[in-house]
Formats: C-alpha cells, structure tokens, sequence
C-alpha cells in the first residue's frame, strides 16, 4: 500500500511514519504539513491510504474530503486530538480513525482494517460512506466554542487536575507538553497544537512553535523574548512578535 500522512504538527506526521515502519507492505510516499498540500498530493500521486488529521488550519480533513471527492478519495484513517463529533461520526459511517496519542495496537488495526478493505475491493461502499459523512458534517458540525478549563495530568496514583489559570506557560517536549504552574513541571501527553486549540485565545498566545505564555503572567516584553513574572524568559519568534504585541497590549487595556 502507498500511503500518505497529513497532520500540520511534525512530531505528528514523525510519529506516524515510524508507526508505519513496522507495516512491510506499506510504503510512505510522502506527507502534507496542512489540507492544500494534501489535496494536491493525493490528486498527484494516487496514494492507497491517506492518514488524515482532522483539526487544520485553512483547510481541515472535512474539507479535504470535499474538495477531492467522495469518489476519488482513498482509503482513510481519520486523526483526531479530542473532536468527539468527528469520532461519532466516523464509528457510524465505519471509516477508521485514531485519536491521539497514537497507540501501536489500535493503529495496527487500523492498517489491517485498509488492509482488509483493499482485498475486498470496498471501492464503491467506501465511496458511500464518505459522501455520507460528507454531508453529515455540513449540517451537524458546529465549532467548538468552549475551551478548556482545566487540563488532566495522570500520575502514579491516578489523575491530577491542573486549573488552567493557574497555568504561567506551557513548552514542548517531543511528543508531550510540560505545563509550568507555581513553579512546577507536569507533563501532558498532547500536543502543543492540540492544547493551542483548546485554550482561551484571549488568556493565552503561542509565542513560539514550542512555546504557549499565560498573558496574565507576563511581566515584560523584550525584542526577542517574554519575561514572565517569576522570571522566566521565554523566546519569541520573528514571525509571532507582531501578534504577541497586539494580544498583549489587548489583555493590559
């Protein structure tokens, strides 16, 4: 099988190229970093399979679907952070899907259920589906409006629950996210993109690719970097300084 990865997050699109390692006769001929450069890579090289994560910017997994086409589209193993719509809609159209983080032994099964599929030439029956959730999604699939209010951090005793304003900032770590609170490290296994999404926009800025600041928490802005209240400095990219400004000088007002 000629397989394809689309996910805007790199550890994602890593992530999923090392699962697919273990698959012999999976052979991955490229991925997309976001829905356009999918859509042209699918129209381009044919590929059997498509790994397709559903939350993008500009054009996300839906729209991917409608601007190939129900009927040209192939195989697909749905990726999603925590769309509990997408995952209802998937399980009653039967189109597999993951949910992050990736688990070897459910994505295994995913790859044997394409696998399954393709021999038993599905074509038309998957074709249905998708134009079913298609449509589905037109008329039921509604932006998330709420964001998180706190987040879950399991430990070896069970679940601690973080106040998401008692958060000063967030940075990366490979495929987890270190949250800092009160001058402690806990680490989430999720994406910094995933947590990005799900935070007030108005309370938190990504200043950086690894890198989420609590506004209430900054204490000043230099050229190049935040200096938090306790004293952390955290670096600010070129290309995010213009928006941290404006967001910042928002939250002061």
């Amino acid at each position: 099988m000629r397989a394809l990865i689309v996910d805007d997050e790199p550890l994602a699109r890593r992530g999923v190229r090392q699962l697919l390692e273990r698959e012999t006769d999976v052979e991955v001929i490229g991925d997309a970093r976001n829905g356009r450069e999918a859509v042209r890579l699918i129209r381009a090289s044919t590929p059997d399979l498509v790994f397709l994560d559903v939350q993008m910017p500009e054009l996300d997994g839906f729209d991917v679907l409608r601007e190939i086409g129900a009927e040209r589209m192939p195989h697909v193993v749905f990726v999603t952070a925590y769309d509990e719509f997408a995952v209802r809609a998937f399980e009653a159209h039967a189109v597999d899907y993951l949910v992050k983080p990736l688990r070897e032994l459910r994505f295994a099964e995913a790859v044997m259920r394409v696998r399954e599929q393709i021999r038993a030439n599905e074509a038309v029956a998957l074709s249905q589906r998708l134009a079913a959730l298609i449509a589905m999604t037109e008329s039921e699939r509604q932006p998330r409006s709420e964001h998180a209010r706190r987040l879950v951090v399991p430990t070896a005793s069970g679940d601690l629950v973080l106040d998401v304003e008692e958060i000063d900032w967030i940075e990366a770590d490979d495929y987890y996210a270190a949250v800092h609170i009160r001058g402690r490290r806990h680490l989430i296994r999720e994406s910094l993109s995933s947590l990005d999404g799900r935070l007030d926009p108005t309370q938190f800025v990504r200043v950086h690719r690894s890198a989420i600041i609590s506004l209430a928490r900054v204490r000043e802005f230099r050229d190049a970097e935040i200096v938090l209240r306790d004293g952390t400095r955290v670096p600010v990219s070129r290309r995010r300084r213009e928006q941290v400004t404006l967001l910042l000088r928002r939250f002061a007002g």
